[in-house]
């Protein structure tokens, strides 16, 4: 018999994660620890070097999933990761690849996929769910239009806080700018990418996975 495959689960719904586990123990993989939060999955990593960690990206806090995904790969760059999250944003998905995961699977999906996910990523391959394969296709023949292509990284951070509602004097007082080149660049950013309601502006930024719904 081959070895099972020992995989740490990242996610901050308890209930969630023991489902998951349950199901993933279920198709033979050896569950070797579960973490809360993303300092938490890069503590275990280390303490446990699982064959693979899959990590939710959303934690409710400052540090992402993404951010315990780039701890562990500065270090270890063979780190096999799995990214299970509830959002499906095209930027997401594209960031977690770019990252160098091996699969973004949906919480909705069926556990015997994600467990596919984690038997391919333990042979360093990549997974794709029939409809995330759909949507990377087509942001490859379309282009990607998301701000954080469009926009370099002042005006991206900048066009964050405009979609969380703040004036042009609260993100100058906030980066230690001046008004005057907050709103220039606020103006830049709206005409780069063809909106300028804050409503809109706000739409975008959920859309692309830049802001909590």
């Amino acid at each position: 018999m081959s070895q099972m495959i020992r995989v740490l689960l990242a996610d901050d719904h308890p209930i969630v994660m023991t489902g998951f586990a349950m199901s993933l123990s279920a198709e033979g993989v050896n569950v070797v620890g579960q973490a809360k939060t993303p300092q938490e999955a890069v503590q275990q990593f280390e303490a446990l070097r699982p064959d693979v960690v899959v990590l939710d990206i959303r934690f409710g806090a400052e540090m992402t999933g993404l951010d315990a995904a780039r701890q562990i790969m500065e270090k270890h760059r063979e780190a096999q990761i799995v990214f299970l999250s509830q959002f499906d944003q095209d930027a997401l998905i594209k960031e977690t690849y770019r990252l160098g995961a091996k699969a973004f699977v949906t919480k909705d999906c069926d556990p015997a996929e994600l467990a596919v996910a984690v038997h391919r990523a333990s042979q360093g391959e990549l997974y794709f769910m029939p409809h995330i394969a759909e949507r990377l296709a087509n942001l490859s023949v379309r282009g990607d239009a998301s701000p954080q292509t469009l926009l370099d990284e002042r005006s991206l951070a900048i066009f964050k806080l405009m979609a969380e509602g703040l004036t042009n004097v609260e993100i100058a007082e906030k980066l230690d700018l001046s008004q005057k080149t907050i709103s220039n660049i606020s103006q830049a950013v709206k005409e780069k990418l063809g909106i300028h309601r804050p409503a809109l502006i706000t739409k975008l930024a959920v859309k692309h996975g830049l802001i909590e719904p």
